[in-house]
């Protein structure tokens, strides 16, 4: 009981610090206007304490420890490594809050925590063997190095999947702003104007960077590019091939709305197909053993005390 009690307080220790740093991920919120709208309404500070002071425990504390530890841990990892975690952050929407440093040094220091905490579980509060501490050790370590990457993962698939019911809409109202007399680049700001959502913060990032001075065939495949979702890419690609052949974007964008609701339509009915078949098997494990220890409970009860049971 003491090891897993011991492994339990190692785990949430290091989970509750990954869970301060990542607080900030979880919000759109930029860092930047935060940081302004916190002196905005304040006196100047007397002394250098007091800024000190002023920041966070995360931001003073923490966030610098996961970046020494990364800054030391990347200069022994490969640079592709680093490249594929920026464009999994990427996906993930969370590249204005969270940093590839800081993400990889959550991953090097759970990694450590993890493999240290089942090395001394398996070498000191056990009886296994050194080959099965040592085999543990390993799988604590490796737990430890993906469970960061299993959450970015999941991250970016729920991104998507909103992604991808958001759009038919996005369209819909496309499509009525640019027919009512609308340019593309203002329909695109009434999308980001009324929605909260990925896609509507991406077409805002859209018309930022178009005013900016960036080409919006280049805006647009950008976006594509941070989202790879083929729905937007299909979108997107339709965009730019009218605006080099001159087709009317208004005609443009009514066929993808309604070729995006047949879409919709279609992985309803999909998912309406794939729903007996994934019932099955809590059908079979959950529902039926309880259904048969109350039908058939009974009878074997009064079968064991008759002593019928006792005879088979």
């Amino acid at each position: 009981m003491l090891p897993i009690i011991i492994l339990l307080v190692v785990g949430v220790v290091i989970l509750g610090g990954l869970l301060i740093v990542g607080r900030q991920s979880n919000t759109t919120e930029d860092p930047l206007e935060r940081r302004l709208a916190e002196y905005g309404d304040r006196d100047l500070p007397s002394s250098l304490e007091e800024i000190e002071l002023s920041i966070s425990t995360r931001d003073r504390v923490i966030v610098p420890m996961y970046r020494a530890l990364a800054r030391f841990a990347v200069r022994f990892t490969p640079e592709n490594q680093i490249e594929t975690i920026r464009r999994q952050i990427e996906l993930a929407g969370k590249s204005q809050t969270m940093e590839p440093v800081v993400f990889f040094g959550q991953r090097v220091a759970l990694t450590l925590g993890l493999g240290i905490g089942a090395f001394v579980m398996f070498f000191f509060f056990t009886k296994w063997g050194p080959v099965k501490g040592t085999v543990g050790t390993i799988v604590g370590a490796l737990l430890g190095y993906y469970l960061p990457m299993l959450q970015l993962k999941g991250q970016i698939s729920r991104r998507q999947d909103g992604i991808i019911k958001a759009l038919p809409d996005a369209l819909d109202l496309l499509t009525i702003c640019v027919e009512a007399g609308l340019g593309f680049e203002q329909a695109m700001g009434k999308v980001y104007e009324k929605w909260d959502n990925d896609l509507a913060v991406a077409f805002g990032r859209v018309l930022q960077e178009i005013q900016l001075g960036k080409r919006r065939g280049e805006a647009l495949r950008d976006m594509s590019n941070r989202m790879d979702v083929p729905d937007v890419t299909s979108f997107v690609a339709a965009l730019i091939q009218a605006e080099q052949l001159g087709v009317s974007v208004a005609k443009i964008l009514r066929i993808q709305s309604d070729q995006m609701r047949v879409k919709r339509r279609q992985r309803a009915q999909e998912k309406a197909q794939q729903a007996p078949v994934k019932m099955m098997l809590p059908m079979v494990l959950l529902i039926f053993p309880s259904i048969w220890i109350v039908l058939l409970g009974p009878s074997v009860i009064i079968l064991i005390e008759s002593g019928v049971m006792g005879g088979i």
